[in-house]
C-alpha cells in the first residue's frame, strides 16, 4: 500500500536495508492541509488522526474526515473575525485537541501561527505581540495566560481575543461560536515558500528570536516520523510535549501526519511517571518520544506492572542522554533508546535511524537529508576526536529548514553565513562516524583554561546511587573565569550534607579527569524545567549570576 509519504520522498536503501540517499520533492503550492490532511480524508475518510485524553479521563478520537471538516468550520470562523492570508496568530492552547484544528485551518488560510507556551507573563505577551504583530490570540481557558493577555498594555495589533474552553469575558468563546459555521472551504492559493509558522526560540540570550519556517517545514519532517520514530501508519505515535514548543510539531502532527499514523495526546497538569506508563499501555502505543530525563523518571518511578509490549521504538531529544539510563530501559524493555538532534530551526538532522545500531550516549550519525558536519573554530571541518561547531549546508534552501529569524536579519546573517546553518552547538565525531554532544556553545564551562562539557559531568554524577537528577553549570570566579557547580536532585531517603556533597566531588574525580569535578554542589527539591520536561540550565545560571 502506498501512503501519503511516498509522494514526496526519493529514497535509496543500501544492500543491508539503510538509507544512503534520501530527498524531498513537491509540488510549487504544497500546503500542508490541503495535500496532506484533505488528501488522506477523501482517500480513507475513517482513518483515526488524532486520540485525545485528559487527566480526568475524557476522550475524543478524530479521523482525517473529522480534522478536515472541522477545521474547514474553524477557518470560515477565523476568517469571520477579519483573520486573512499573512496574518499572526498566536496559539497557547496547552495539550487541548483544538490545536490541531486551529493550525491546520490557518495553514488553509495561509494565516501564519505562533505556538507558545502556556508560562507567558504579562510582558513575554507584550514582547510577542509586537516583536510579531499578531493580530489574535487563541488561548486555553484553562491557565494564566488568559490574564497576562488581559494585563498586557500597548499591543495596537492584536484585534482578537479567542478563549477554549470556559467563557471569559471580553473574549470571544471559540466553543460555542464555531459550531454555527459551515464545513466547506474553498482552497486558498499559497506558494510552498510562502509563511507558515513562526516558532519564539527559547532566548536563551536576550530577547527570544522568531524562526520563520515556511509551507515545506512539514516535508522536512517525514525523516523524522519515518526513520527515526519508525511510526507505523496502522499504529498510534505518542510524543510528550506542549504544543507551544516545536517539539510537538515534530512528534505529533507534520511527519505523523504524512506517515498517516494516528497521534495520541495527553492533557495532564503535573508530570506523573506510572500514568504515562499506563497509558501506553492502554492505548497500545506503538512508537514513542520524550526527553531523557522522563525515562530516567519512568525508570526510578518503576516499570513493574505496565505492559508496554506494544511499543516498538522509543526515541529521545532534547538533551544529551546518559549511557545509564539506556542500559537500564533496554534490559527492562528490550528497546533501545534511538536519540536524535534538532533545533527549533531544523527538523531531526543528526540521529539514530532504522538500521543503524546506537551507541549509548551518542546522538547518532547525520542523516542523508541534509549534509551536516563539525567545524572547527578555523573554519575547517573537524578530524574524529576534535570538538567543533555543528553546522547544516544549507546550499538551496533544503526544506525543512528555517527561513531565517523574522525581522532579524542581522542575527539570521550570523546563523546563515557561507552557506550554512550554524547550530551554536558543539559536538565530537568518533571513527565510525557517531556524534557525540558537547554542549551548547553558552553551556561550555571555561575554567582555568580548560574547556569542559556540562553533560560529561552530568552523564557520571547522575550514576552515584544517591542521585535523581542533576544539571551542571558555570559559575563566575575571579581566579579560574568560572567553576564548574553541579545543581543535585536527590532520590527519596538521602539528605543533604556537606559530606555528601565531598562525596559527589570524588566521585565525578574517581570516575572522570579529575579538572572536572564539581567544586561547588548544590541540592535542589527540583530543578528548572519546559513544559517538555527539558532541564532549563539558562535559569540556573541565570540565578546564580543574580546571586
Amino acid at each position: 500500500m502506498t501512503y501519503s509519504s511516498d509522494r514526496f520522498v526519493k529514497e535509496k536503501y543500501d544492500g543491508d536495508g539503510v538509507l544512503v540517499e534520501y530527498s524531498v520533492v513537491h509540488d510549487d503550492d504544497f500546503n500542508f492541509g490541503y495535500d496532506v490532511v484533505d488528501e488522506i480524508a477523501r482517500k480513507d475518510p475513517g482513518k483515526k488522526a488524532l486520540i485525545w485524553r485528559s487527566e480526568s479521563g475524557e476522550e475524543h478520537v478524530f479521523t482525517f474526515a473529522d480534522i478536515e471538516r472541522e477545521s474547514n468550520r474553524a477557518a470560515n470562523y477565523l476568517k469571520s473575525l477579519g483573520i486573512a492570508k499573512g496574518d499572526k496568530v498566536m496559539l497557547v492552547l496547552k495539550q487541548r485537541y483544538e490545536f490541531w484544528i486551529v493550525i491546520v485551518a490557518l495553514h488553509k488560510m495561509g494565516a501564519v501561527p505562533i505556538p507558545a507556551t502556556h508560562m507567558l507573563k504579562k510582558h513575554d505577551v507584550e514582547y510577542r505581540v509586537n516583536a510579531a504583530s499578531v493580530k489574535a490570540v487563541v488561548c486555553t481557558s484553562q491557565t494564566s495566560i488568559v490574564d497576562a493577555v488581559d494585563e498586557a498594555e500597548d499591543i495596537p495589533t492584536l484585534k482578537t481575543k479567542i478563549v477554549v474552553g470556559e467563557p471569559r469575558d471580553g473574549w470571544r468563546h471559540y466553543d460555542s461560536e464555531v459550531t454555527g459555521f459551515p464545513t466547506e472551504w474553498s482552497r486558498v492559493p499559497t506558494k510552498a515558500t510562502d509563511t507558515m509558522i513562526i516558532y519564539f526560540t527559547s532566548g536563551t540570550s536576550g530577547n527570544p528570536k522568531m524562526a520563520l519556517h515556511d509551507f515545506r517545514y512539514p516535508l522536512g519532517h517525514i525523516m523524522t516520523a519515518k526513520h527515526w520514530h519508525r511510526v507505523d501508519p496502522d499504529g498510534i505515535h505518542f510524543t510528550v510535549s506542549d504544543t507551544g514548543w516545536a517539539k510537538s510539531v515534530w512528534g505529533k502532527l507534520y511527519g505523523q501526519w504524512i506517515m498517516e499514523a494516528a497521534v495520541f495526546v495527553y492533557e495532564y497538569e503535573r508530570f506523573v511517571p506510572s500514568d504515562i506508563l499506563s497509558l501506553i499501555e492502554e492505548y497500545k502505543i506503538t512508537t514513542f518520544c520524550c526527553p531523557p530525563t522522563m525515562f530516567r523518571l519512568y525508570l526510578n518511578a518503576g516499570l513493574d506492572g505496565h505492559d508496554l509490549s506494544s511499543l516498538r521504538n522509543c526515541c529521545i531529544a532534547g538533551e544529551a542522554l546518559n549511557p545509564d539510563t539506556f542500559k537500564i530501559w533496554k534490559e527492562k524493555t528490550g528497546l533501545m533508546l534511538m536519540e536524535g538532534f534538532g533545533q527549533t530551526e531544523t527538523p531531526v538532522v543528526i540521529g539514530n535511524i532504522k538500521g543503524t545500531v546506537p551507541k549509548p550516549g551518542s546522538m547518532g550519525k547525520p542523516l542523508p537529508q541534509y549534509r551536516v558536519w563539525l567545524m572547527g573554530e578555523d573554519g575547517n571541518e573537524c578530524s574524529p576526536g576534535e570538538h567543533g561547531e555543528i553546522v547544516i549546508d544549507i546550499h538551496g534552501s533544503p526544506p525543512g529548514i528555517m527561513r531565517g529569524y523574522y525581522r532579524d536579519s542581522e542575527t539570521t546573517a550570523k546563523v546563515h553565513k557561507g552557506g550554512l546553518h550554524h547550530t551554536g552547538d558543539v559536538a565530537w565525531m568518533d571513527e565510525d562516524g557517531y556524534f557525540w554532544f558537547v554542549g551548547r556553545n553558552d553551556d561550555i564551562i571555561k575554567s582555568s583554561g580548560y574547556r569542559i562539557s556540562p553533560f560529561e559531568i552530568e552523564s557520571v554524577l547522575v550514576c552515584h546511587p544517591a542521585v535523581l537528577e542533576c544539571a551542571v553549570t558555570g559559575v563566575p570566579d575571579p581566579v579560574r573565569g568560572q567553576l564548574v557547580k553541579a545543581t543535585v536532585v536527590l532520590k527519596d531517603g538521602n539528605a543533604p550534607c556537606d559530606a555528601l556533597a565531598k562525596e559527589m566531588q570524588n566521585y565525578v574525580k574517581a570516575h572522570t579527569a579529575p579538572y572536572k569535578y564539581p567544586r561547588v554542589v548544590e541540592f535542589v527539591d527540583a530543578l528548572p524545567k519546559s513544559t517538555s520536561g527539558k532541564i532549563k540550565r539558562v535559569d540556573i545560571r541565570v540565578k546564580d549570576a543574580g546571586a
